[in-house]
């Protein structure tokens, strides 16, 4: 019965590219139950996370150095993103009109109540927020001054202006399009401080620096606008030219809903639910690309320019450390082709154990070379990536750990919380063990010895999924996100994880975020009397 989808099923998923056969696969991961990884311990200093000694920073800024002015770095950075989060309190109490009513609202802050508390502090501090010069822009154009309806209490003016598209549409819109940073001549989106940053480590030598953003299709033309007129802009003020591209997360990738029995959810209409699988999918935006070397780093994880020097300097370094994987990599592989290979065998094994931290089957030391060779030429000729991780400060989000597969062989992961069973005491406390956060500061070699594309589709761990519990018109569903974009879909990936420092890990989640000292100008606006 479950397996029994209708002809017009069968043209839903013909129209989004999905195959019957893929979707009876999605329900039947759907109903596993073991879909949770195993930990066995979190990477640490010098048991899967590497500490670089500062006397070994100039050598891989200076690979790196090479590398780029040749012009084979280039950024990824997912975007697609919305800032609904970042607005949730406000959008709450946007909808619950009154709460905004003065005498309401100061009720409510005696009771503690925390979506009004968020408001008077949004209100309270206006001036700090690096967009305040367009909304108060946007609503003059409407006869409306910010401070006369600040002052008389209109706040439901205020938050329509603010959240939705009578104004700025901040509600709905990406993170990427918002404004982040705020400069004596001018403001910034989060989308033109990615490009700022990429002048310092993607090549300007180059003559041209590559920067692929993913984001979601209603927003594409105001990605494309943007792009036009920032790329020029910035063009001539850095004296480069900036290669800036954009796609959208296939459909083809997305997943089918079932209902907490195990059946496909359907809509009022009988239509089949499919909903996009989370940012896993994006591994085939990245494979499209066909890259060299390739940073990949979320698009809120931005400073402004007076600490862009430390972030940016690291950047170097974890590139130029990938550089020299890859190469020493790459001759391995080239050496144990030619008469140098039983050297080049006895070597790279040493390199797979101490560097790649392979897992070698037992009896390996008394198998014959060409054997070893063979298991060598599998475990070297795959994709790398260089991960930065900054140590734990409890944020939310993916851990380096030691992880063992059904084999009982164990790899390093980035693994997140929720593929971890919690509900096991083992391995909830080998969880709150973690020492380090991965905050998508990677970069990665996507080509192999000869220098063709990796099929990246091929390296990626199809059962590190994740699945949730969502709600669709008042139904519980299950719904499926594919592996991780820097979770399961580069499971079988080289990985190494380097400590970098904190200062390089600044994430706007939340609106108040943007008031971190990180964020602000070094010259604060002036502050006014609270309005509530």
């Amino acid at each position: 019965m479950r397996s029994s989808f209708s002809y017009l099923d069968r043209q839903q998923m013909k129209s989004l590219g999905i195959s019957t056969a893929g979707v009876l696969e999605q329900i039947e991961t759907l109903q596993r139950s073991d879909f949770f990884v195993r930990l066995t311990r979190p990477c640490t200093i010098s048991d899967g996370v590497r500490k670089i000694d500062d006397a070994d920073l100039g050598k891989y800024i200076k690979l790196h150095g090479s590398a780029a002015s040749q012009g084979r770095f280039m950024k990824f950075v997912p975007a697609s993103g919305a800032a609904t989060r970042m607005f949730q309190s406000l959008l709450q109490i946007f909808y619950l009109p009154q709460y905004l009513e003065r005498d309401e609202l100061l009720k409510r802050l005696d009771q503690g109540v925390s979506i009004v508390c968020d408001f008077k502090r949004f209100v309270d501090e206006l001036d700090r927020f690096p967009f305040m010069h367009s909304l108060r822009e946007v609503m003059a154009c409407d006869g409306y001054s910010l401070e006369e309806i600040v002052a008389n209490g209109s706040f439901r003016i205020l938050l329509e202006f603010l959240l939705t598209e009578r104004g700025l549409g901040y509600g709905k819109l990406p993170k990427a399009l918002l404004l982040f940073h705020s400069y004596p001549e001018e403001n910034r989106t989060a989308f033109e401080e990615q490009l700022v940053e990429s002048v310092a480590y993607l090549g300007p030598g180059s003559g041209k620096l590559s920067l692929h953003f993913t984001v979601a299709k209603e927003h594409g033309s105001r990605f494309n606008a943007l792009g036009v007129e920032v790329s020029r802009r910035y063009a001539e003020r850095y004296g480069t030219d900036f290669d800036v591209s954009f796609s959208f997360q296939k459909s083809s990738t997305n997943t089918i809903a079932v209902d907490m029995e195990g059946f496909p959810f359907r809509d009022r209409l009988g239509r089949l639910h499919f909903r996009p699988a989370g940012h896993g999918a994006l591994i085939e935006n990245l494979d499209d690309l066909h890259g060299d070397l390739v940073y990949i780093k979320n698009v809120d994880n931005v400073v402004p320019d007076r600490l862009k020097e430390s972030v940016c300097l690291w950047k170097k370094v974890l590139g130029g450390y990938l550089v020299s994987i890859q190469n020493t990599i790459n001759s391995f592989l080239r050496r144990m082709q030619g008469p140098d290979s039983a050297r080049a065998v006895t070597e790279a094994a040493g390199f797979a154990a101490q560097e790649s931290l392979a897992s070698f089957p037992e009896g390996f030391e008394v198998w014959s070379e060409e054997k070893k060779r063979s298991f060598l030429v599998n475990v070297l000729d795959r994709p790398i990536r260089v991960c930065g991780v900054v140590p734990n400060s409890g944020e939310p989000g993916g851990a380096p750990f030691w992880v063992e597969d059904q084999k009982g062989e164990l790899s390093v992961q980035i693994v997140e919380k929720a593929q971890v069973d919690l509900n096991s005491p083992e391995q909830s406390a080998i969880w709150n063990l973690s020492t380090h956060f991965n905050p998508v500061d990677i970069v990665c070699s996507l080509r192999d010895f000869k220098g063709n594309p990796y099929d990246l589709r091929k390296f990626v761990d199809p059962k590190a999924v994740i699945i949730s519990r969502k709600s669709i018109d008042g139904t519980d569903v299950q719904a499926l996100e594919l592996p991780g974009l820097w979770n399961g879909s580069m499971a079988n990936w080289i990985t190494v994880f380097i400590e970098v420092p904190a200062i390089t890990f600044n994430p706007v989640k939340s609106l108040f975020d943007l008031l971190r000292l990180e964020h602000q100008p070094e010259k604060q606006p002036q502050q006014v009397s609270p309005a509530i």
